[in-house]
């Protein structure tokens, strides 16, 4: 018996959850992505359907992944100093910045 068309906003948020998961880290890990199979040759039931699903992987690991990375960064000594007398988060300045120049 096929799946309900209720659920099928359901099962297509899981399968593109399960495509951005395993999509950041085939991409980190450097393996290739496999080729879809062609929509022809897709064997299905009579009552079943068979739907395409995206990945937005950039989107994926913007939203999902939150660990952190330490970066070594030069400044100059002035330029830390005068961060440090006016409170700054130097690495949350960076952040900000990056994000700008990025355009994210």
């Amino acid at each position: 018996m096929g799946a309900n068309t209720q659920d099928l906003p359901t099962a297509i948020a899981q399968a593109r959850d399960a495509l951005g998961l395993m999509g950041i880290d085939m991409e980190d890990d450097g393996r290739p992505f496999p080729k879809p199979t062609p929509l022809d040759r897709i064997k299905k039931k009579n009552d079943e359907i068979v739907t395409l699903v995206d990945a937005d992987l950039s989107e994926y690991r913007k939203a999902n992944e939150r660990r952190t990375v330490r970066r070594n960064v030069s400044l100059p000594s002035w330029l830390d100093h005068e961060a440090d007398k006016a409170g700054l988060n130097v690495s949350a300045v960076l952040q900000e910045a990056l994000k700008l120049k990025l355009g994210i």
